[in-house]
């Protein structure tokens, strides 16, 4: 019996007092009862306060009440559910549940029947989401604090589709604006032997590129500066971002559009965001530039949209990419920045808010904080071929794509993150992603070993024989899933996953450390129904540890 399916057998009973007369709720019946695994050994197997939560504003027989009393109800009630072998009240009215063994180890069939589809829900169903992140600028690779976005970017994308969400992954390619130029004026005195510009941008991957575009198009070093700069924007941004794409595909990340900002200005794209607002009421001209009304919607000023000069301000890009997205029918726009857009997060909500979307729904921005690489003890500080920054790729030779991919979601986004390379790089169980792996390799290997004994997973078992301390333990566990995946997607925080997986195995691993729940028969012991029963475990956890580790874009090993 999972925790979504005692909340079920809660709310009907609290539906059946109340339909009786028993009880009266104002408030009516919940919809939802959480139900967790008490902290304390020997509280039971699942604990709910849901009678401390309605008692305030409940009536029994017509009088007010008291949250015991309301808890002696519905344990009188739910004691008559099958697959509950019983229920405490503890303190004020605490209600402590312990679930038949048979009950709770039905769980690991449902699990491996389940499969890869596990842990998914329909919190997000039908709706349409476009999640945009990383869209570093064309000019250079990947920093680090991208990188952590297309981790995390793209295992909130995999958590939303889990849980029902139809998911578009963007990237905004900022293909218009002075850093273009920049690395344009950049690429072409690399061409010419001349040192960088003031402004520019330097490091070993200008050289590089620069040469590149002089080998497919010679003719570029006889032309004027002015041309030859054109040629080097149009071809050298085209090289970078095949580059970056490149990166981010080895790194497990594509997207489904790559959105060009250019296309907003030819399009007339701007001009139809500002009439609209302009429809709305929503803008005003002063000082001879068109100014659009933010305050009024929580911004701490109102903000230029076109400038005196005639212009677009860098924000009119902004109101024509987010009227874009609104139509082309995404329900929820979200947008991940690094951490220096802070200030950025309030003209953006009352953005929304200007076209009468609805801030935090419509539109929600997610700020990642910075990651900070140590070697040695030391901090990490330069890539060799970007000259400035470390980059995706020198992440990746560091420490492979399963230990990056997983060290950058197992924090919260919004807090600094110190990766000791060599710790990730490392083979042994204080690294996480190996830890975890290893776990899931286990669980294939013991199934190997079965095979090789005959065994294979029974149609049917008794599930009342996983009935070790550690077995439902480690059944509790595997049952959290749903609800793990189902607040990862609601929090927008897949550390959660990452966590879970951890502690998971270790009590996957206690289990199996215990003398009294060997798996396989021993020696020339016949194959039992309580060893066809713990096959059916071990192959639950291996389901989980997988369903888990795909979630954060990362391989489950069969070996290791």
């Amino acid at each position: 019996m999972t925790p979504e399916q005692l909340s079920t057998a809660i709310v009907d009973v609290l539906t059946t007092l109340s339909t009786e007369g028993a009880i009266t709720l104002p408030d009516g019946v919940p919809t939802n009862v959480t139900v967790e695994r008490p902290r304390q050994k020997g509280h039971g197997d699942y604990a709910t306060n849901i009678a401390l939560q309605l008692a305030k504003r409940s009536l029994i027989n017509g009088k007010g009440t008291n949250p015991r009393a309301l808890a002696e109800l519905v344990q009188a009630r739910l004691a008559q559910v099958d697959g509950i072998a019983g229920i405490d009240i503890a303190g004020p009215g605490f209600l402590n549940i312990t679930v038949a063994a048979g009950a709770q180890g039905i769980v690991a069939a449902q699990i491996v029947e389940a499969g890869a589809s596990y842990g998914g829900n329909d919190a997000f169903a039908g709706e349409k989401i476009n999640l945009e992140f990383v869209s570093a600028n064309p000019t250079g690779p990947i920093h680090i604090g991208g990188v952590r976005w297309a981790a995390v970017g793209d295992a909130l994308g995999r958590i939303f589709e889990m849980t029902g969400a139809k998911v578009t992954r963007e990237y905004y390619f900022n293909d218009h604006g002075a850093q273009i130029d920049r690395f344009s004026r950049s690429l072409l005195a690399s061409a010419k032997g001349e040192p960088a510009p003031e402004d520019g941008y330097g490091g070993a991957y200008i050289h590089e590129i620069a040469a590149a575009v002089v080998a497919r198009t010679p003719e570029v070093k006889d032309l004027p500066d002015a041309d030859a700069q054109e040629v080097f924007r149009a071809t050298g941004v085209e090289m970078m971002f095949e580059e970056i794409k490149q990166s981010l595909h080895d790194f497990g990340v594509d997207f489904d559009v790559y959105f060009h900002e250019n296309n907003l200005h030819k399009s007339g794209a701007v001009d139809r965001a500002i009439a609209r607002l302009t429809e709305m009421g929503n803008t005003y001209e002063q000082d001879g530039a068109l100014w659009l009304r933010t305050e009024k919607f929580g911004d701490d000023k109102d903000r230029v949209i076109i400038k005196s000069d005639g212009n677009g301000a860098y924000i009119s890009g902004d109101l024509a990419y987010y009227l874009d997205k609104r139509e082309r029918g995404f329900d929820r726009c979200l947008i991940m920045l690094g951490a220096d857009h802070h200030g950025y997060v309030a003209r953006m909500n009352a953005m929304c808010a200007a076209f009468g979307d609805e801030p935090g729904k419509n539109l929600e921005i997610l700020i990642g904080q910075m990651v900070n690489l140590l070697r040695d003890g030391a901090p990490l500080r330069m890539s060799k071929r970007a000259g400035t920054v470390v980059t995706i790729d020198d992440l990746v030779e560091a420490i492979g794509v399963d230990a990056a991919r997983y060290a950058l979601t197992r924090y919260s986004s919004d807090s600094n993150i110190d990766l000791d390379l060599d710790l990730w790089a490392s083979q042994s169980n204080d690294n996480p992603v190996y830890y975890v792996q290893y776990g899931h390799a286990r669980t294939c290997r013991m199934m190997a070993n079965a095979a090789d004994l005959g065994m294979s997973l029974p149609d049917d078992f008794d599930p009342s024989l996983l009935s070790h301390e550690k077995e439902g333990t480690l059944l509790r566990a595997l049952a959290e899933f749903p609800r793990v995946v189902a607040s990862a997607a609601e929090l927008r925080e897949p550390h959660r996953v990452a966590r879970y997986l951890e502690d998971t195995t270790a009590i996957f691993n206690r289990w199996y450390d215990t003398r009294e729940c060997r798996m396989l028969p021993q020696g020339d012991e016949p194959v039992a129904p309580v060893n066809e029963a713990r096959l059916v475990l071990v192959a639950a956890a291996r389901t989980v540890l997988a369903n888990g580790l795909g979630l954060l874009g990362v391989s489950a090993p069969e070996r290791m």
